[in-house]
C-alpha cells in the first residue's frame, strides 16, 4: 500500500532512501571512529572513555538511527490497520474514518519529528567545536577540567546541519500533505 497522495510518496521515497543512505553510509564515515579519535589531555584510557561518554551521552548515529524508527512507527501502524481491513489505496481519501486516521498518522510524524529536533539541539547542539572541555572532577584527579580534541569537527558540524534540515524538509512534507488532503477532500484538488 502506497501513501495515498504525491507528497506521501515523495516523502517515503526522501525519507526512506535518501535519509536512511545519508545516515548509513555518510554518517558512518563521519561518526564511525570519533571514539577512538577522540584524545585529551592527559592521553591515558579512562580520562579519554570519560570524557568522550560525557561529551556524547548517546552517540549521533544510535540517535539518528532510533529517530528514524520512531518516526516511521505512525505510518507503519497505519499501514498495518489498512492492510487488516483491506483498504485499497484510492479509499483512504474517499472514506473519512480512513482519512482521518491516516491524516492522525502524518501528523503524529510530525510531532515526533519536533520532538527529535529539540532533542538533537539539546544533546549536539548547532555546532561540534574542536576542542571540548571535561569535567574529570569524578575520576580524583588533580585537575578538574581537561582538554579533549575532537576529531573531525567541521565534517560533524556539516552533518549535523544536513540532519536538521531533513528533519524540516520531513516535517513540510507532511505539513504538505496534510494540506493537500484536506483541499482533496474539500474538492479544490481532483486526483
Amino acid at each position: 500500500l502506497r501513501p495515498p497522495t504525491v507528497i506521501g510518496q515523495f516523502h517515503t521515497l526522501f525519507f526512506g532512501s535518501i535519509r536512511m543512505f545519508f545516515l548509513g553510509v555518510l554518517g558512518f564515515a563521519v561518526y564511525g571512529n570519533e571514539a577512538l579519535h577522540f584524545s585529551c589531555d592527559p592521553d591515558k584510557r579512562e580520562v579519554n572513555l570519560f570524557c568522550y561518554n560525557q561529551f556524547r551521552p548517546i552517540t549521533p548515529q544510535v540517535f539518528w538511527a532510533l529517530q528514524l524508527v520512531i518516526v516511521l512507527v505512525p505510518g507503519a501502524f497505519f499501514h498495518l490497520y489498512a492492510a487488516c481491513k483491506s483498504i485499497k489505496q484510492e479509499d483512504i481519501l474517499q472514506k473519512a474514518s480512513y482519512t482521518g486516521f491516516y491524516i492522525f498518522s502524518v501528523f503524529l510524524r510530525i510531532v515526533l519529528e519536533v520532538v527529535a529536533f529539540w532533542l538533537q539541539i539539546q544533546l549536539f547542539g548547532f555546532k561540534v567545536n574542536a576542542i571540548y572541555m571535561c569535567d574529570v572532577g569524578a575520576l580524583e584527579k588533580k585537575f578538574n577540567i581537561t582538554r579533549c580534541m575532537v576529531p573531525e569537527h567541521f565534517e560533524k558540524t556539516i552533518f549535523l546541519i544536513a540532519m536538521y534540515t531533513f528533519t524540516v524538509i520531513t516535517v513540510i512534507l507532511c505539513v504538505a500533505e496534510i494540506f493537500e488532503i484536506s483541499c482533496r477532500r474539500l474538492g479544490f484538488l481532483t486526483q
